[in-house]
This record gives C-alpha cells, sequence and structure tokens, in this order.
C-alpha cells in the first residue's frame, strides 16, 4: 500500500465512518458489566482496573510508539488484535489518524469503539533517551483532584447517644463525621516517570481527631519509572505485582469469565503503582525490573507493610480487608499485625514462546490461624508460606498454547492449562483445564475460577467468540466446576456445578448497539427448609438482559435496559426480579458541558433475585449499585470545563423505595423510604 493509497482509504473512512466522539467517551464503562465476575465481589475487583482505564483516558497511549505490553493493558483487546495492530504498523508505517483502526484486520466496530478514548496518534521519538531532570520538571503533567460524598439522610451511627450510652456500648455510634473525601496528587512524565499520593477517608472515620491524629486514614504514596535504560520498571511506595497467570501472586484483578475470551491469552503485567483507595490489595516497599538483554528481564521485589486483622494471643484468626476505620471494634484491628514478602521473577519474551519462573516469600509476625469452621480446614495456617511458580506461552500461527503451574511449601499443586485458537473471521475459541488442589495454599494468589480463592476447585472451561453474520457477534462459555471440600455455606463435600453464557451483539452502524444476554447458573448450597433439616442442593440462577444503544449526531447517547433474573432452591418456589433503565448522555457543541441523566424501575421479590447495573460516576469511581424490593432509581451527572486547567463534575443520586420504610440494618439503617447522595469532584490540572 502505497502513501496516496493509504491517504484515501483514510479519507473515504473518515467520511463514510466519523469517529462518534460521545459514544467512544461513554461506551467503554459499560464493559464492567460484561467483564466483571458475580456481582458481589465484581465492583470491588474493577476498582483498580476501572481507575486504571480512567487515568489512561485523560492521557491516550500513541498507537504509532505503543508496545505490546501497553496494548495488553485494554482487558478488551485479544492476542490477536494486539498482534495485528502491531503488524499494521510494522508493514504500512504509522499511522495518520486513529481512524485507521478500521483497516485492522479483524478488529470490529465494538472494539474500536473501546479503544477510541485510549489512543492517538502522533510523531514518534526517532530514538529513545534518558530524560534530564530540568525535561521532566518543564514537560510533566501535574493534577490534583478532591472529591467529596455528602449523604441526604442520617444513618442510625451517626445518630448522638448519651455518654452513659456510648460506655455501656462504644461501638453503637461511628467516631466520626458522614462525609467520604479523598485527595489525589498526581505527577506525570510521558510513559515513564509517576509520582503520587492518594489520601482517603471513609465516611464514619474520624479526621484530625479521636484514633485519628494524621488526617487521612489511608494514605498511598508512589513512584514509578518505567523503560529508562536498562531500567523496565522501579517502583518505590506502594505499588501492585501480578506474574504468570496468577497462582502465586497477583494483586491486579482478572476479570470475569466473559471477559476470559479475550484477555486471558494476555499474561499478567508484572509491577504496577497502586494510586488507586483501595486499602489491602498492594505492597509496600520496592520493586524493580530488569532488562538482562533483548529476551529476558529480571523483577525483585519487598514489602513491608503493616495489616489490619484480629489478633488473639499469639494467632492471628482473621485478615480484615474492608479498609474501615469506623468504630472503637475496627481501631483494634487496624495496624495489629506485620506481613514482609521478598520474591522475584524471571521471564523469557521469544518470537514463538514467553517463559516465566516466579518465587515468592511471604511471612507474618504472628501465626496466622483462623478459628477452626469445617469449610475451612485447609485454610492459610503458619507464619511463613512459599510459592514456587512456572508460566508458558507457546503461539504457532494461530494457535496458542498456555498455562501456570504452582507448588506451595508443601509440595501441593495448582495449575491452569489452556489451548487457544483464532482462525480468521474475527474468531477465537479456548478450552481451559484448572485444578487447584484443597491443600494449595498461596496468601496472595487469585486466577480465574468459580471459588474466590486459588484452591479447592477443578474445572474445564469451552469458550466460543465468533461473528455468525456481518454484524452479528456471538459469545458463549460453559463452565464445568467441582469442590472436593466443604465451602461456606455448602456443608457437603464433592459438590459440581455449571455455569453458562450465551449472548448476541448486534452493531449495524457506529450508531446503533444491541445485544441480548442469557446466563444459567447451577451451584449446590446449604438450604433449610421449613422442617428446620439442612440440606445441600443445587441453587439455581437464570438472568437475561436486552440493551439497546443509539447515538444522534454524535450529541446524544441513549441507552435502554432491560433486566430478568430468576433464583430459586431446587424444587423450591423462585424469586423473581425486573428492571427497566433508560439513560441519556447529551454533549454541548458550543459548552463545555456534558450532562447525564438515568433513570431505573425496578421490582424484585427479595434479595436474593436483585439486580446489578452500571451507573456513570465522577472520574476514577466505580458505581455499579444492585437493586431490590420495589422502587425507583434517579441519577444526574454534570461534567463542566471551565478550561483545560480546570474540571468541575458533580452527580445526585436517589432512590425510593415503595415498599419499605427503613433502608439497610445495624449502624447503616436509614429510617424512611428514599435515600439520596451528592457527590462533587474538582479537579485541577497543570
Amino acid at each position: 500500500m502505497n502513501t496516496l493509497l493509504k491517504a484515501l482509504l483514510i479519507v473515504c473512512i473518515t467520511i463514510l465512518f466519523p469517529v462518534n466522539n460521545l459514544l467512544a467517551q461513554e461506551v467503554w464503562e459499560e464493559l464492567a458489566e460484561q467483564l466483571i465476575n458475580d456481582e458481589e465481589e465484581g465492583a470491588f475487583q474493577w476498582d483498580n482496573d476501572f481507575e486504571e482505564l480512567s487515568e489512561l483516558k485523560e492521557n491516550p497511549i500513541n498507537l504509532n510508539a505503543a508496545t505490546k505490553e501497553q496494548l495488553e493493558r485494554f482487558p478488551f483487546l485479544s492476542a490477536q488484535i494486539i498482534e495485528n495492530i502491531l503488524y499494521y504498523l510494522y508493514k504500512y508505517g504509522p499511522m495518520m489518524t486513529v481512524n485507521e483502526l478500521c483497516l485492522i484486520e479483524d478488529i470490529d466496530w465494538q472494539t474500536i469503539q473501546y479503544l477510541q478514548p485510549f489512543v492517538c496518534v502522533k510523531q514518534v521519538d526517532k530514538q529513545e533517551y534518558k530524560p534530564t531532570l530540568r525535561q521532566v520538571l518543564k514537560y510533566g503533567k501535574q493534577e490534583l483532584s478532591t472529591r467529596v460524598d455528602i449523604p441526604v439522610y442520617t444513618k442510625a451511627g451517626y445518630k448522638q447517644h448519651t455518654q452513659a450510652e456510648l460506655e455501656k456500648n462504644p461501638n453503637k455510634q461511628y467516631l466520626g463525621g458522614r462525609y467520604y473525601h479523598n485527595l489525589r496528587y498526581s505527577f506525570r512524565y510521558r510513559d515513564k516517570i509517576y509520582l503520587g499520593l492518594t489520601a482517603e477517608k471513609d465516611a464514619g472515620e474520624p479526621f484530625f481527631a479521636g484514633r485519628n491524629k494524621k488526617g487521612y486514614d489511608f494514605y498511598s504514596p508512589y513512584l514509578l519509572i518505567r523503560n529508562i535504560g536498562k531500567i523496565k520498571a522501579l517502583a518505590i511506595g506502594n505499588y501492585r505485582l501480578s506474574y504468570g497467570y496468577g497462582l502465586v501472586i497477583n494483586t491486579d484483578f482478572g476479570m470475569g469469565k466473559t471477559a476470559m475470551l479475550s484477555t486471558l491469552r494476555n499474561k499478567s503485567r508484572g509491577i504496577c503503582k497502586h494510586s488507586s483507595t483501595d486499602e489491602y490489595n498492594y505492597f509496600q516497599g520496592t520493586a524493580i525490573s530488569y532488562k538482562l538483554s533483548k529476551r529476558w528481564t529480571a523483577d525483585a521485589f519487598y514489602s513491608y507493610r503493616q495489616m489490619d486483622g484480629i489478633v488473639d494471643n499469639r494467632f492471628i484468626t482473621s485478615l480484615k480487608k474492608d479498609g474501615y476505620h469506623r468504630l472503637w471494634r475496627e481501631f483494634e484491628k487496624k495496624n495489629s499485625l506485620v506481613n514482609q514478602v521478598i520474591g522475584n521473577n524471571l521471564n523469557y519474551n521469544g518470537k514463538y514462546c514467553e517463559l516465566g519462573l516466579t518465587m515468592v516469600y511471604n511471612v507474618f509476625n504472628r501465626q496466622l490461624n483462623p478459628d477452626s469452621k469445617p469449610y475451612n480446614k485447609y485454610y492459610p495456617r503458619g507464619r511463613d508460606f512459599y510459592n514456587i511458580g512456572t508460566d508458558y506461552k507457546f503461539f504457532w500461527k494461530r494457535l496458542c498454547l498456555l498455562g501456570e503451574t504452582a507448588i506451595d511449601k508443601c509440595g501441593t499443586i495448582a495449575t491452569m492449562n489452556m489451548l487457544s485458537y483464532a482462525p480468521k473471521g474475527a474468531t477465537q475459541f479456548i478450552v481451559m483445564n484448572r485444578y487447584y488442589d484443597a491443600r494449595y495454599q498461596s496468601i496472595y494468589a487469585r486466577s480465574l475460577g468459580e471459588g474466590s480463592a486459588v484452591q479447592n476447585e477443578s474445572g474445564i472451561y469451552i469458550g466460543l467468540e465468533t461473528r455468525l453474520l456481518k454484524y452479528i457477534r456471538m459469545t458463549c462459555y460453559s463452565d464445568f466446576f467441582y469442590f472436593p471440600w466443604k465451602r461456606y455455606r455448602v456443608s457437603e463435600t464433592g459438590t459440581n456445578g455449571f455455569d453458562g453464557l450465551l449472548q448476541l451483539s448486534y452493531s449495524p452502524t457506529y450508531q446503533l448497539a444491541m445485544f441480548i444476554r442469557y446466563r444459567y447458573k447451577n451451584k449446590k448450597k446449604d438450604f433449610t427448609g421449613t422442617d428446620k433439616m439442612k440440606q445441600t442442593i443445587p441453587y439455581i440462577q437464570q438472568k437475561c438482559r436486552y440493551q439497546l444503544s443509539y447515538t444522534l449526531k454524535d450529541k446524544l447517547l441513549l441507552k435502554t435496559i432491560v433486566d430478568y433474573a430468576q433464583v430459586h432452591y431446587q424444587s423450591q418456589s423462585a424469586s423473581n426480579g425486573f428492571l427497566v433503565s433508560q439513560s441519556a448522555s447529551y454533549k454541548w457543541g458550543t459548552l463545555p458541558l456534558q450532562l447525564d441523566v438515568s433513570g431505573a424501575w425496578f421490582n424484585t421479590d427479595d434479595y436474593e433475585s436483585r439486580l446489578t447495573i452500571y451507573e456513570k460516576g465522577l472520574l476514577y469511581a466505580f458505581s455499579m449499585p444492585s437493586f431490590y424490593y420495589k422502587g425507583t432509581r434517579l441519577a444526574v451527572n454534570a461534567r463542566y470545563e471551565l478550561d483545560e486547567h480546570i474540571i468541575l463534575q458533580a452527580k445526585y443520586g436517589t432512590t425510593h423505595y415503595r415498599n419499605r420504610d427503613k433502608i439497610s440494618s445495624g449502624l447503616e439503617q436509614v429510617d424512611g423510604s428514599t435515600k439520596s447522595d451528592l457527590y462533587l469532584q474538582l479537579r485541577l490540572k497543570f
């Protein structure tokens, strides 16, 4: 393809298929609904990835200089698409416009829409250089943002009590005010230097008062240097780690089984900064990744941090992961134990294979010894733990074989292996087998599975993603799993289950997109009937969603969602849930203002049939509320840019229940049928 022909093609694409900026800015956020696992832990798991994508949206990657590692950060790009993008740049040279993505083999409109907010096209520096301090200070970009959440109601935990009542029960009242607040400062020089501080106070936590004299309850300082000389990455302060496929260590988050079709082939990303408000999933110390040669990289890391937990005499009976310090009993658990982690990773990145070796040693200052329960017989116990894992990835044309096998200090094994085939036509077929021994122990392991830990599970996953017709895509998977030992709320050994999904997506133009999705899950749980007899029987969940998105003149984006859920124990009456949601986003052409309005009507029999949807929030804030019982939800979100340096954003959300006069319970209880919140954010860029 010569330069003239390429230019003519780009002009034609620009005229026929203009970039839809509004849709590009909004549609990527909906990925959360499709990529997370079960909603109970999905929002928490997605938080770090959502923040990273939000940051990338503010600082797009130059496609002409993009590396494989950078493109693998996007959870919606398959390994084949990444390879095709890099091949296009190699064969035809730098892109002239983002519209050239349409020329990439196997890429579809939906993937282009997801990718557009995070990329740009610029000239490439001809040679790599080491920046001087003067250049860093002169050309670095800084941002200061602050956010406050104001509840328009009073929870039971904020009601005032007499001194005599508090002396009798000191945990009857929160120690701090009802406002949530955070402060973020970040400095960024290109994609090479990141420096910042994140501070957060949760609602109910004291601020420069009582048990907290240092102001915010949580501080996260970080420094990350990338790709300067032989140093691939250097982290000081708070950071995250992820190697292989998560069987040894992973404080980033793999997402749900739907996302696995696109992302599992991408290995974990090694060392990353920790700039989010997550108070558990990070390390504190230093980590370095050093390029030994073109193909070989060696990493080393050390972490020393105080952690929350329950310490009973000489033993740690549980780890506290929520980060809340609002009550006396929560302060008693704060920084009550010490955890140290040291390890290394050796990685080979070849033309037809990738190999990795990870070793981690983990030690607490006391014995970890959870209270004995039938289901936690094989939970991690002891003072120190170590794990060794090897990961591999072999690829030939459109075939890929990958996996990881890990062993703990007792010789117990966890292994995951997958075969993937991606023929032409944007089709991908995968078969994955996993075996996590019930006795396998690793504190920071996290990988794909039905359970929450890399332990006590085996299964076979089969997935297919393909284009049925020109504008219709099908995504489906079947996951058969087995738990050899008992689990929480499962008192029977040797239980099994099935999880399946079918989704059809239709997108004839860049303006219109819709999908219908059906998911079925059958997993055993304990059930106590009217006769007070407990038995372990199948718990069946069926969920269906229809979603339609339409953009009008690149200014107005409309989205309609219809949700249905049915859950029940086998041979028992079913709980049903319905939800209808409508949202609209409008971006003024003459004003630097964007307005988002959403409304939802929901009607469920109980909590079991609850329904979850994504709701647009403030920058870096992930919002995916669950709705149950009977009621309505209204949310308004406004974003205004005073100039290129000052951005204001506000959100108001209110939920009204038609069959409740009390919301939640305990100290979180709200008297009344309506719950409203105001969220404010100010960002300064300089």
